[in-house]
């Protein structure tokens, strides 16, 4: 198996970090432990699993643990780990960067350090953010920034305060986290945020939640003035602009609507390393092996391909490198 896939939805647990949320008592994302992280497995398991390279983010909590002060402080600590982190291991890691959201003026300074100075690869952002979605009124100054520079954002999932506990004894990872995605694209889309800012190039997590499904549900927004308004284009024009990535995702019942939606150019690998441990990372591999949603042509783009177009300087060092020699799943 060649090392091409380019993984745009990897999370890296820097140590500082995992502490700095212990001492706020916070063990879980999604009604998930917090796994352990170590860069030598993560790098062993994408060659097990033919990915060249993993573009990393922080997952649910993100920055925010209750204390809106320490936001700050977690994301740059984040952000400097990673930048060292790709530093080490030049080619394997790229990053989203972390910002403090819901603190617009702190969210805007940190984008700034990261992309200007650490020359991180894009934004990462949690869905929901001290319980507001990415449409509200409240982050507009962030998104014309972004927008300015053309800026890739990943949308990570989170648990809204609403979300917490409500089937007991489940991880609200297993349908919180679709909740929470959808949720925000919805605020996105009929706030305008879609409209005013195309230049933000936007990548959902787990196939864009339930987007897909609900698409032509919110059509009906097109015969609604006041929601026409700020799509003015038509809602499906705005969703099939979007990026969504394959993780935990790779069924024909949630790819093919993703790819009816948005098309080939828009459909990214995602492994959830290390939340989805090795052996969850090679069924995923394994049943897209076998999905005829793709054909040779789609898979190459889904693999590496929308990723290169994305991020150039991926693209750039395939080509004047040799792929990492994998290491064969027994």
């Amino acid at each position: 198996m060649a090392n091409r896939k380019i993984d745009v939805h990897h999370h890296v647990f820097p140590p500082e970090y995992v502490a700095a949320l212990d001492r706020f008592g916070v063990k879980h994302g999604g009604g998930i432990e917090i796994p352990a992280w170590s860069a030598e497995a993560d790098i062993e398991t994408m060659d097990r699993n033919g990915i060249r390279a993993s573009i990393a983010e922080l997952s649910s909590p993100g920055t925010w643990v209750g204390d809106g002060s320490t936001a700050p402080y977690l994301a740059r600590l984040f952000n400097e780990y990673m930048a060292a982190l790709i530093a080490k291991h030049p080619g394997r890691f790229g990053a989203f960067a972390a910002v403090p959201l819901p603190n617009t003026e702190a969210a805007l300074e940190e984008a700034v350090y990261a992309l200007d100075t650490l020359k991180l690869d894009g934004i990462g952002v949690q869905a929901s953010n001290g319980d507001r979605f990415l449409g509200d009124p409240g982050f507009e100054e962030l998104w014309q920034e972004l927008d300015r520079r053309n800026t890739v954002v990943h949308v990570h999932p989170n648990v809204h305060s609403t979300s917490e506990g409500i089937v007991p004894g489940v991880p609200e990872a297993f349908f919180e986290f679709i909740a929470d995605t959808s949720r925000t694209v919805m605020s996105l889309l009929f706030n305008g945020t879609l409209e005013r800012y195309p230049n933000i190039r936007w990548i959902l997590s787990h196939a864009g939640g339930a987007v897909p499904f609900l698409a032509w549900r919110w059509t009906l927004a097109d015969y609604i003035p006041p929601l026409k308004k700020q799509v003015p284009k038509g809602v499906l024009h705005y969703l099939s602009r979007l990026y969504y990535d394959t993780t935990l995702s790779t069924s024909p019942f949630a790819m093919k609507p993703v790819m009816d939606l948005a098309g080939p150019s828009r459909i990214l690998f995602g492994s959830d390393f290390p939340y989805a441990p090795p052996p969850v990372i090679v069924n995923e591999v394994a049943l897209l092996e076998k999905l005829d949603v793709f054909d040779a042509d789609s898979r190459q783009r889904m693999e590496e391909g929308n990723a290169f177009e994305l991020f150039p300087r991926f693209a750039e060092r395939a080509a004047s490198a040799p792929a990492a020699a994998p290491v064969l799943v027994p």
